[in-house]
């Protein structure tokens, strides 16, 4: 009962400096762009992103542990003709997913796929400190299951 507490108050954190996908633009995503590092447990884990331009900005993860990328993914976030936003992530090893824009403000963007096995929302935050706080989440084997991947922004190579 704690899970959901917390996964359904996680849900609704900044709800004053948000608004609906159908009134926020790509551009305004753009806090994301650049490149990001974090690391746990041994694992190093990088993002890399472009500027928004043209409706699009393009997205590169990346997992290395002892050496040897375990990980990879392919990531577009694209405005379609009718204003919405989607998150579409081409994962190593798995099929491609795509998540719809559900919340989003000047520090925070929330993708959601109800439909999806794992995770069915990703999340996006940029903290006060310039950190950058990606977060997927929902059930898995009917738990609910949350995992953070806290990045420093560093300068692309």
């Amino acid at each position: 009962m704690i899970g959901l507490i917390l996964f359904l108050g996680l849900s609704f954190l900044h709800q004053d400096d948000v608004t609906s996908s159908r009134h926020f633009a790509i551009r305004e995503l753009s806090w994301i762009r650049g490149c990001w590092q974090g690391d746990d447990a041994g694992r190093r884990y990088s993002e890399q992103w472009t500027a928004p331009d043209g409706g699009t900005m393009l997205g590169t993860s990346r997992t290395v542990k002892g050496g040897k990328t375990v990980a990879y993914e392919f990531i577009l976030i694209r405005e379609n003709e009718a204003g919405e936003i989607h998150y579409t992530a081409k994962p190593s090893g798995q099929p491609e997913a795509s998540f719809k824009l559900i919340r989003a403000g000047a520090r925070e963007a929330v993708f959601e796929n109800p439909e999806h096995d794992f995770p069915q929302r990703i999340i996006y935050r940029l903290k006060e400190d310039g950190s950058l706080q990606a977060r997927i989440e929902g059930v898995s084997n009917g738990q609910l299951k949350g995992v953070d991947f806290p990045m420093k922004k560093l300068p692309c190579q």
